[in-house]
């Protein structure tokens, strides 16, 4: 769960006059399931949305809501999990390492900021949240950026201390959309510097039984799916919750999708011809990935006379052995996440190697 959908959450259980509390992974050493800067939602009445640990630590933070609304000071809960003769962490849990985690009342200012950060991720613009603080201090200091300025690099203020932390994670999340999260201590203040991206965009062209899981796997991974298809009585929202469906044919469905840069483009309509026309229409477009369901020979007859295609993935989805639609769908997904991640670069080259060999690229 991403910020977009975390702020979401606040606004529905504000609604409903529920308290809630964020807590944010503001430090690690050693090893932990989730990095710096991950947050989550807890509820006066024991719920909680996102994960920080594999489902041990969130227990103890829903019990610890009452105490951090209640608290005049900043709260901040440390699990250090690193002994070995640990039983109540260490042991139970075997994550290992060091992680404080702020504990922050949602109300008042952050409301409203979390209520704005939720209005500019919806609306496809980067944010950029700054927390300062002390330790048990009387308050946290915000401020929000948003837009441009969210995007230039973050230089956190100079310290004695080599307690600087600098941690790229990928959300928005696009593989050219970097997440930056900056943490440093000076003396006793913190500054704390999360920069959230909206989610990517995954164009899904056909509306298939094969694609439902798909959907399903890709919206779990984080990104925005967006299907479209001419069968409209396939392209409904029933089939997949959830996902923006567009019905029409090629021409019709790229002018109101309007594929664009940082958008995943993944084609398994089936149909030869239909995707033939989505290929020529996506020669320009700055898409970060373009996958197509068939074999080799299917997508040489498909680029035939066209132009070398960048970030091509064809056969689509990463080389697992998948047999059957199932496996094939989490092949996909897999792809999609390592390419989110920035880690699919030997697959991508494994991938224009086989294009040259069947003659489809020049270089």
């Amino acid at each position: 769960m991403d910020m977009k959908d975390l702020c979401e959450a606040v606004l529905r259980e504000d609604k409903q006059h529920i308290r809630t509390v964020l807590a944010t992974v503001v430090h690690v050493e050693g090893h932990a399931y989730r990095k710096e800067g991950v947050s989550m939602l807890l509820t006066e009445d024991g719920r909680h949305y996102g994960t920080i640990s594999p489902g041990c630590l969130e227990d103890d933070l829903c019990a610890r809501v009452e105490q951090a609304w209640d608290s005049e000071r900043v709260c901040i809960v440390e699990y250090d999990m690193r002994p070995k003769d640990d039983l109540s962490w260490g042991e139970n849990i075997g994550c290992g390492g060091l992680l404080h985690i702020l504990l922050e009342p949602i109300r008042d200012e952050l409301r409203g900021l979390l209520n704005t950060m939720y209005e500019q991720l919806h609306a496809g613009e980067v944010v950029r949240l700054t927390r300062q603080f002390r330790r048990a201090g009387e308050r946290v200091h915000y401020s929000l950026v948003t837009g441009y300025q969210a995007t230039t690099e973050v230089t956190p203020p100079h310290s004695s201390t080599d307690h600087t932390h600098s941690l790229v994670l990928a959300h928005h999340e696009a593989m050219s959309l970097s997440d930056a999260t900056h943490a440093s201590e000076v003396e006793a203040e913190s500054i704390f510097i999360r920069t959230y991206r909206p989610k990517p965009r995954l164009i899904l062209i056909g509306a298939g039984d094969d694609a439902q899981l798909v959907h399903t796997l890709a919206r779990a991974a984080g990104f925005e799916v967006v299907i479209g298809d001419w069968r409209t009585a396939l392209c409904t929202p029933e089939r997949f919750p959830g996902a923006q469906c567009v019905t029409g044919f090629p021409q019709e469905l790229y002018e109101q999708i309007r594929p664009g840069q940082g958008d995943y483009v993944l084609l398994m309509s089936h149909n030869f011809p239909r995707e033939r026309e989505w290929i020529e229409l996506l020669q320009d477009c700055p898409y970060t990935y373009l996958g197509i369901m068939g074999s080799s020979q299917r997508t040489r007859r498909l680029l035939d006379g066209l132009p070398e295609y960048p970030n091509l993935h064809s056969p689509v989805g990463l080389s697992i052995g998948a047999d059957g639609p199932d496996e094939i769908a989490i092949s996909i997904a897999a792809e999609l996440i390592a390419v989110k991640r920035g880690k699919s670069q030997q697959n991508r080259e494994v991938t224009r190697h086989e294009h040259r060999r069947t003659g489809t690229c020049s270089r």
